[in-house]
């Protein structure tokens, strides 16, 4: 019977595969630490005060919720 033969960029492929994962567990920590940031500018954007146009609710509160989401990609980005 005839060996199956398969190149040697389809074998290192293969082996890469199985043996690296995508994220490390620094990444999913980073991943965590970013989401924390989202919830506590969601948190200070729900406010305690009745007064809407309050300096935490209109800039503080947006502000920390996109540096949270900045923060993700830079965890998803790094290598």
């Amino acid at each position: 019977m005839a060996e199956k033969k398969t190149s040697p960029v389809l074998k290192d492929i293969k082996g890469k595969n199985e043996s690296e994962l995508v994220f490390t567990t620094q990444n999913y920590k980073l991943l965590l630490i970013s989401i924390a940031i989202v919830v506590v500018g969601f948190i200070l954007m729900m406010g305690t005060t009745g007064d809407i146009y309050d300096f935490r609710r209109t800039l503080l509160a947006p502000v920390v919720v996109l540096a949270g989401f900045v923060f993700g990609i830079y965890a998803i980005l790094k290598k």
